[in-house]
């Protein structure tokens, strides 16, 4: 899910996870809707979120007054609101929003969230709101998840430059200590890796990586 500060998006939520996520897309210059139900934390995120509302966001009329479906990205980040969670990532799915990513906080509620339409799911015991944020503006990959404090999965685009070589040729190995896991293609995810086949633009890349590494990539 590639995202740009030229996206407008919907941060429903305003705990602590929400609000960093909204603060860093708001300090990027991207547009943002913040609401949560709670009027204390509308009031904490004012100064710094310009376009804060105190909406029940599990309410359909809500999401029509507040103009969803003109949004390009949602993220639902109330983890340990199940029910308002799935709620809310159903309505803005019906509403016609292409990317709802959303916060839950097991693997369980992530079965549950996927299952119902959200685009990305997110366990955030590990990845701030803030790197969220930083993931969600810079296109060219989505992490995924964090597996450890130095080690993450994530997909990747094919790059311009990778276009036509094969994994043999691009030493991502050697290079970057990537590991390829899957290739997704279409939509269509492979784990069977074959290193000498060409790679194509718009294919992804799943991979295993060392974060610092994968930060010189980009």
């Amino acid at each position: 899910i590639s995202m740009s500060i030229h996206k407008t998006y919907a941060v429903l939520g305003l705990g602590r996870y929400g609000k960093a996520v909204a603060e860093e897309l708001v300090n990027s210059g991207a547009e943002v809707l913040a609401v949560d139900i709670d009027q204390n934390n509308v009031n904490n995120a004012i100064e710094t979120i310009p376009v804060c509302k105190c909406a029940d966001i599990t309410e359909p009329e809500t999401i029509k007054r507040l103009g969803i479906s003109n949004i390009d990205v949602v993220i639902v980040a109330m983890a340990n609101n199940l029910e308002a969670s799935v709620m809310a990532v159903m309505l803005c799915k019906e509403a016609g929003v292409s990317t709802v990513i959303a916060k839950c906080s097991n693997e369980m509620h992530q079965k549950i969230l996927r299952r119902i339409g959200a685009d990305k799911v997110i366990i955030p015991e590990k990845e701030s709101g803030t790197r969220l944020a930083k993931n969600l503006l810079t296109s060219g990959f989505s992490e995924m998840i964090e597996l450890s404090d130095e080690v993450s999965m994530v997909e990747l685009d094919v790059k311009d430059e990778w276009d036509g070589k094969t994994l043999i040729e691009l030493s991502l190995r050697k290079k970057y200590s990537i590991n390829v896991v899957a290739i997704k293609n279409n939509g269509k995810i492979s784990t069977t890796v074959d290193p000498t086949l060409p790679l194509e633009k718009g294919m992804q890349l799943i991979v295993i990586a060392n974060t610092i590494k994968l930060q010189k990539l980009k």
